[in-house]
Order: C-alpha cells, then sequence, then structure tokens
C-alpha cells in the first residue's frame, strides 16, 4: 500500500506539537487485545470512581477562606515572634453555614451552601515554601525528583471507564512551575500520562487537544494509513517483544483516532441549556473562563474520564491581598458551587471525589500591609463527595493559623486518602523501577480513617 506522504510526514502531523512520544499520553487499549487501560480490580470496594481536583495554583490564604481564627483578630497588628513581621487579621467575615455550622468565609458564598457536603483538612502541610517545589509535590507526592502524577498512578491502578475518551485530563494546567511533570507519567508506562487542554493564561473557550483533526485525509484513508504502520510497529514490538514506549505509541494512535469524534463532542457546551450555563457563570465576565472548566470536568466525568484536574491562578498574594484574593474567590466560587449542584443533582456527587485546594498557604502576619507570604507549616484544602464525611473540620492549625498542630495532613495523608477512596491501597500500589518498587506516597502516608465515611 502507497503512502501519500512520508511516514516521517505523517508522524508529523498526527504527532504535532506534542511530539511523536507525547502524543502517547492519549493512550488507551488497542481495540483487538486487551490493554493496559482495561479497567482492573480494586484492592478493595471503592467509594469513588472518579476525582475532579480543582487546583488553586499559587498558595491560597486559608485564614482568609476556611480556617476560622478569632485570636488572629484579636491580636491584629501585634508583632508575632517571627520576625519582623505583625499580625493581620482577615478583612472577611466568618459565618457558619449548613446544619453542620461550618465555618467559612465571605468570600466563598456558593461554595458555603454545600457545607454539609465538605470536609474541611484545616491542618495541611508541605515540606518546602516554595512554588516550584511544592507545586510538584502536591502533583507527584515528591519534590526532588522526577515521579508520576496522581492522575498517572490513578489511570495505572484503576484503568480506564471509557474507549473513547483518555481516562486523564488536564484542562488549563500550569506550564511554567513543573511544567508537564504535573500531569506526567514519569517511570510509568507513558501510556498513563494526561491530556492537556489549553494551558492556564490562556482562554479555555478557545482551547482544544491539538492535532486531532487531519485536513490532508478523510476518514477512511486515516485509518489506512494508521493500520499499515500499526503493522510496521507490532511488527517491531514482536522482534523486541517487550517495549513499553512502543506499546504505549501503539495504544496512543488508536485512541487518538477514537478522540476525533469523542473530544470534540464533550467539550461542545452547545447541548447544555441557558439555565445551567447561567449557573456555572458561562458568559457572564469574570467567571467565565473557570465556569467553562467546571462545566467540561462535569461532562468529562459523565462520559466516563477519570481524573480531571482543572487549575486557576494566581493565588500567589504578597500585596493587594484585598483586591487580587476577592478578584480569585469572585471568579472561581460561583462555578464551583455550580459543580458540587450538579453533580449531586445528576446523582453523580457520591461516587465523585471533589478535592480543592493548592501548593500551600499563606502566612496569617505580614511584612506589608495588605499581603501574606507563603506558608507550608499549615494551611487547609478540602474534600467533597466520594465517600468523605460532610460538613466536619479535620485537624487544625495553632491559634493563629501558621502551623498545623492537631491530626496534621501531609500531601503523603492526602494522596493516601485519595486512592483508597478509589478502592486503591497505596501501600500495594507499586511499580518497579531502577531495582525496587516504587508507589506515590514512597515509603510515607497514612489514610485519613476519620473522614471516610
Amino acid at each position: 500500500m502507497s503512502m501519500p506522504f512520508s511516514r516521517r510526514d505523517w508522524l508529523q502531523n498526527v504527532s504535532g506539537g506534542f511530539g511523536f512520544m507525547a502524543l502517547a499520553g492519549l493512550c488507551a487499549e488497542a481495540t483487538a487485545a486487551k490493554g493496559p487501560l482495561d479497567a482492573k480490580p480494586t484492592h478493595h470496594p471503592a467509594k469513588a470512581k472518579r476525582v475532579i481536583f480543582l487546583c488553586m495554583r499559587g498558595g491560597p490564604s486559608h485564614v482568609d477562606t476556611f480556617d476560622y481564627k478569632p485570636q488572629l483578630a484579636k491580636d491584629h497588628g501585634k508583632k508575632s515572634e517571627y520576625g519582623n513581621r505583625t499580625f493581620l487579621k482577615s478583612p472577611w467575615k466568618f459565618e457558619q453555614h449548613g446544619d453542620s455550622g461550618l465555618p467559612i468565609s465571605d468570600l466563598f458564598p456558593n461554595v458555603a451552601k454545600h457545607a454539609d457536603d465538605l470536609c474541611l483538612l484545616n491542618s495541611m502541610y508541605g515540606d518546602v515554601p516554595n512554588h516550584p517545589q511544592a507545586y510538584l509535590q502536591l502533583h507527584t507526592g515528591s519534590f526532588r525528583f522526577v515521579r508520576p502524577s496522581v492522575g498517572a498512578w490513578v489511570l495505572y491502578g484503576l484503568g480506564a471507564e471509557t474507549q473513547e475518551l483518555p481516562g486523564f485530563v488536564t484542562i488549563s494546567p500550569e506550564s511554567r512551575v513543573g511544567g508537564a511533570q504535573n500531569y506526567g507519567s514519569a517511570f510509568l508506562p507513558a501510556i498513563y500520562q494526561g491530556t492537556r487542554i489549553g494551558q492556564l493564561g490562556q482562554s479555555v473557550a478557545q482551547a482544544k487537544v491539538g492535532n486531532l483533526s487531519n485536513p490532508q485525509l478523510n476518514r477512511k484513508a486515516q485509518r489506512r494509513q494508521i493500520d499499515f504502520v500499526q503493522d510496521l510497529n507490532r511488527e517491531l514490538l514482536e522482534r523486541k517483544r517487550v517495549d513499553a514506549q512502543l506499546e504505549g505509541v501503539i495504544e496512543s494512535y488508536e485512541l487518538a483516532f477514537r478522540m476525533q469524534a469523542a473530544v470534540p463532542e464533550v467539550m461542545d457546551m452547545t447541548s447544555e441549556d441557558e439555565a445551567t450555563l447561567k449557573s456555572y457563570g458561562v458568559g457572564a465576565g469574570p467567571t467565565d473562563n473557570f465556569g467553562r472548566q467546571c462545566l467540561m470536568a462535569r461532562r468529562f466525568a459523565e462520559a466516563g474520564v477519570r481524573y480531571i484536574e482543572l487549575c486557576h491562578g494566581n493565588w500567589d498574594q504578597h500585596g493587594g491581598l484585598q483586591q487580587r484574593l476577592t478578584a480569585n474567590c469572585k471568579a472561581t466560587d460561583q462555578p464551583i458551587g455550580a459543580l458540587l449542584a450538579d453533580l449531586k443533582q445528576r446523582g453523580m456527587l457520591d461516587d465523585t471525589l471533589v478535592v480543592w485546594g493548592g501548593e500551600f498557604g499563606r502566612t496569617p502576619h505580614a511584612k506589608k500591609q495588605d499581603g501574606r507570604d507563603h506558608n507550608a507549616t499549615g494551611f487547609s484544602m478540602w474534600m467533597a463527595g466520594g465517600g468523605v464525611k460532610g460538613g466536619i473540620r479535620y485537624g487544625s492549625t495553632d491559634e493563629h493559623g501558621v502551623k498545623a498542630v492537631l491530626d496534621r495532613v501531609h500531601f503523603h495523608d492526602l494522596h493516601a486518602t485519595m486512592l483508597h477512596l478509589l478502592g486503591l491501597d497505596h501501600k500495594q500500589l507499586t511499580f518497579p523501577y531502577a531495582g525496587r518498587d516504587f508507589r506515590l506516597t514512597d515509603v510515607y502516608g497514612r489514610v485519613l480513617s476519620d473522614v471516610v465515611a
């Protein structure tokens, strides 16, 4: 069979901006054989089928959002024991919400409506107060080495629910701090890495998965061409017998072909009614971009995608706290509230684990009048749905919100708990590499059994 253009041209056309090996991130099982993304049995009964991670890049201020500190208000203006700094009270009011009475800042009025579904983790801590390292630890469990991302581990452990879409999607990811490592597969087979849609700082309305369409060939001709290249790849694989990267390429071409129809359909929001678009804030100025992300996340979750990450930034407010934090919360509060309500209305919140947070928090004391600095010793994240207890606060920081002091939760503990809710034992989910078995939580991590419903 003759090819209309050279093999090299064809590979460039299919892989485009992703590069040849990066296309393996679009991976899926080959149609004819049992593949590595077939659904796999869990270690124990799962409470969640999927994860939606709402990543707030930059470090949201916990003492202004979800960690109420009345003593901080009393000590406003006093010198702290942490260098030449003074305590800065929160400019926002905290009120109790829901039957549980969870205290939540008035920056999040829509999220607060779901207080009884929230599990506030008020005792998070990490190892490094610098963005690049902390952001990598949040996503991979390690800030020192290149390791697989949480989404890649989930896909490796569970397989995919759908054969038409990638099992791991990242929408508007951060491209500068860690870049592709935040959704990469590292030493896991390339088929488990995330599929990127857009990037942080660009409008998600124009975001696409690159190189899905082929302007030069119709679908039938593409199928003939892929069959030819796949025959060559499988012939090479037979000679090599074992080659994870080559297997990833074979798998990726099949999924990429199927994705041409499936992905645009999921990303097309024209089928959503006006009330739904309005509830997410789509088309409404500051909420439009993140509203589209949240609605797209619900659509991907509904279509069977296993792990979905959304990203919003920048929450790094060393100065201009009141104006910039207000803007961030205004852009995300309504969409997040709509996502929780939408999942609940569709009966999906029970088996969808929603996680919110960033790489660290902010200091309750500051050098500037209107700003807060990095704080990795104590901060807040929250989870909802997916088998967690709602309406609770787990752990606490000290009276000012500087350090986690009660039931401290490291990133390893968060990751262990996420895997547990998905039916995976973090100690059993291992992969052999460089002479030993590796896992997401390294040799650490504990499941937060008190937050599991």
